[in-house]
């Protein structure tokens, strides 16, 4: 995707479409040459496969689509021409809404349902910190990690994100 661009004194705004609903990221520049990003909110399930052109559809797997959600900010800083890799970046900020398992019901088997629910917490768990751990090892990790569990439009999707991070183009001369 070719982002449509504006700018208004130190914010860059990002996105698609005549008629946006939001943008995909959002810069601030900062002092000695440093730019914050704001990286809007996406699932690693409907909207990865989009805007990853992904023939596969992950559905209830927070192993995978929290590695997912990381490379579609990767591909949209590229698109950006931001920066190559998402590795330069250092996110101070990680928001999480949580999907409720899309099954069992709980109404018919609530014990299937809580077992579904702590699946997915204990997963998502280990495949965010395993996240940082392999890919983002000379970065540091957020001071602020919030989960909210609500219910959202991807019905595919365990998780959405939406995150703030920092470039910082002096450490990767």
């Amino acid at each position: 995707m070719a982002f449509n661009v504006k700018e208004r004194g130190r914010v860059t705004y990002y996105y698609g479409g005549d008629a946006p609903t939001l943008s995909a990221l959002v810069t601030e520049k900062l002092d000695g040459g440093d730019l914050k990003i704001y990286f809007a909110g996406i699932t690693g399930g409907h909207s990865a496969k989009g805007v990853l052109n992904r023939d596969e559809l992950v559905t209830m797997t927070p192993k995978i689509e929290v590695e997912l959600v990381f490379r579609c900010w990767e591909k949209w800083l590229q698109e950006a021409e931001i920066v190559d890799s998402i590795g330069k970046i250092d996110f101070v900020e990680v928001h999480a809404f949580a999907s409720q398992p899309k099954g069992p019901d709980p109404r018919m088997d609530p014990e299937g349902f809580i077992a579904e629910q702590k699946r997915l917490y204990t997963e998502y768990s280990a495949a965010y910190s395993g996240f940082f751990r392999d890919h983002m090892g000379h970065t540091g990790v957020p001071s602020r990690f919030t989960v909210h569990v609500v219910d959202f439009p991807d019905k595919a999707a365990s998780y959405e994100f939406y995150s703030v991070g920092i470039y910082q183009p002096a450490l990767h001369k």
